[in-house]
């Protein structure tokens, strides 16, 4: 659910391939700090987000990328992932409206984070465990077929063409996480992008997806425009984020795929 832009590595089309630690060099994500964190954000992240890792998920911690129990973590709970959650409003929200099932988050913007972590706080949800980086380096050690549903909501756009690679809708990221979920999870897909819609129509079936709405006929995948369709209606249980808020006050149209795994 991360919109922000790549400050970091912006126009790096020759990065290595792996960090010196033997870490895949990673990033289809923008920039990891924002405005300056207040004191609560502060102390959230001191206190409460140790305990709330889903395990030993990094690669200084992990190298040899075992397993992670997610039986033992979540006392046998159904896991869902959610990939890029922006301030953790829709999390927290599924995490209250399913307390028999737990959640992973990823998002590697520290801000994101903090903001999520008070809204857990205030909620006082126990359901929710918080990976504070890479989705990928989550799935290297998610046992397959561990996940159940997953969500990739309002992901950064990536508008540049050199860069749509880095959208999480490439073989890159879809195969890992196909390889994570159970046969017949379902995989939601929310974004205001024509041209991500393009993308996520083109590049998500062919990792073992099967779309459960039909694309209109009017949409052209040359020059990705708006068009109604089964894609209109959000999801029973959605909550509208305060990304969908900003896509809509700006005159962007939201769009909901649903997909399941084969």
């Amino acid at each position: 659910m991360s919109t922000h832009d790549d400050t970091s590595r912006p126009d790096d089309d020759a990065a290595p391939d792996a960090a010196s630690d033997g870490a895949p060099w990673r990033n289809f994500y923008g920039r990891r700090h924002g405005k300056t964190l207040n004191k609560a954000q502060k102390d959230y992240l001191r206190e409460d987000l140790a305990a709330l890792s889903p395990g030993k998920v990094g690669w200084d911690v992990n190298p040899d990328r075992v397993p992670l129990d997610l039986a033992a973590r979540f006392g046998g709970k159904p896991v869902w992932l959610e990939v890029g959650f922006g301030g953790g409003e829709h999390l927290v929200h599924m995490a209250k409206t399913y307390p028999d099932v737990a959640i992973i988050g990823c998002e590697p913007y520290i801000n994101g984070v903090a903001m999520l972590l008070g809204k857990i706080r205030r909620a006082g949800v126990d359901n929710v465990a918080v990976h504070p980086g890479d989705a990928r380096d989550l799935m290297d050690v998610l046992p397959e077929g561990s996940i159940e549903k997953a969500f990739l909501l309002y992901p950064d756009p990536w508008p540049k063409s050199k860069h749509h690679r880095r959208r999480f809708v490439t073989q890159e990221h879809l195969v890992p996480l196909h390889r994570a979920l159970v046969p017949g999870a379902p995989f939601r897909i929310a974004t205001d992008i024509p041209d991500y819609v393009r993308q996520a129509v083109e590049e998500v079936p062919k990792a073992g997806f099967e779309a459960r709405f039909d694309v209109p006929a009017a949409f052209d995948p040359d020059d990705p425009q708006p068009v109604a369709g089964d894609w209109d209606r959000a999801w029973d249980d959605w909550l509208s984020t305060r990304y969908e808020q900003k896509a809509l006050r700006e005159g962007r149209k939201p769009h909901y795929l649903s997909y399941r795994r084969i």
